[in-house]
């Protein structure tokens, strides 16, 4: 799996290479996401010492957690999705289903635009500010602690999309999946305790929006508790595997070019 995905990376980074102008768009992009979120957060700062226990650095972090998320999202997972739903759409998938390697990996690794990991090294500028701002004494235990729970965060945010592709094989046409995303995402930018209690459990459960920013913005602000993590890996394995069952249910129900 590991040499595959460099194979498609290497693939990816030759052909966005050619577009070298998109680099550009992509830092304006980003620097412009950075700046509307530290101009939002010092408006709400400005009128409150505190938003639900949080101060304004650590709301920095939070706001890093979701930029540098984002930006894995539309670096390696949403081109694929997206590749996903338009396959299905115009019966192309018949072409990767006969390759010898697991389908589900294939639509998951081809795809990786570069130029948009721009979000990630903004993001994680942004995270590394407001950390330092924090001052509650960032060891190597907390660093890993946070890069693991990144990582996990990452992983549902993956089962998210892909579930949401999946659905493809019954909505052909998934052309609302982008704004859908970029709606929902949103909401990251701020702590999930902050929400009301419904949405806070659907932006949890539903959407794993609160595992995958809040929880590992803990872990760089002092705030993480055990049980939280356990939970999060739980959470994780099952909705994992659950996407494993999806995908290939979903996947028995393709019908192909030929329909």
């Amino acid at each position: 799996m590991l040499r595959l995905a460099f194979v498609f990376l290497r693939l990816g980074a030759l052909n966005e290479l050619q577009y070298r102008a998109n680099f550009f768009v992509a830092a304006f992009q980003a620097l412009l996401s950075v700046g509307v979120g530290i101009v939002v957060l010092t408006l709400v700062y400005s009128h409150t010492a505190s938003l639900n226990g949080w101060n304004e650095s650590e709301l920095l972090v939070v706001l890093g957690v979701q930029l540098l998320l984002g930006g894995i999202v539309s670096t390696a997972i949403q081109p694929n999705m997206q590749q996903l739903t338009d396959d299905v759409q115009q019966g192309k998938l018949d072409f990767l289903l006969t390759k010898p390697a697991d389908a589900q990996t294939l639509v998951s690794l081809r795809v990786v635009r570069i130029w948009q990991s721009v979000d990630v090294i903004s993001g994680a500028i942004v995270v590394a500010v407001g950390a330092s701002r924090v001052g509650a004494g960032l060891g190597a235990g907390r660093a890993l602690g946070f890069v693991g729970l990144l990582l996990l965060g990452a992983c549902l945010l993956y089962c998210f999309w892909l579930i949401l592709a999946t659905g493809s094989f019954w909505i052909v046409d998934m052309w609302f999946l982008q704004n859908l995303w970029e709606g929902v995402f949103q909401t990251g930018r701020w702590p999930i305790g902050i929400y009301p209690g419904w949405l806070r459990y659907s932006m949890t459960y539903l959407i794993p929006i609160g595992f995958a920013v809040t929880v590992p913005a803990q872990a760089l602000t002092d705030r993480l508790r055990w049980t939280t993590v356990g939970i999060a890996i739980g959470f994780a394995v099952a909705l994992a595997a659950f996407t494993r069952w999806f995908w290939r249910f979903g996947l028995r129900r393709y019908s192909g070019a030929s329909a």
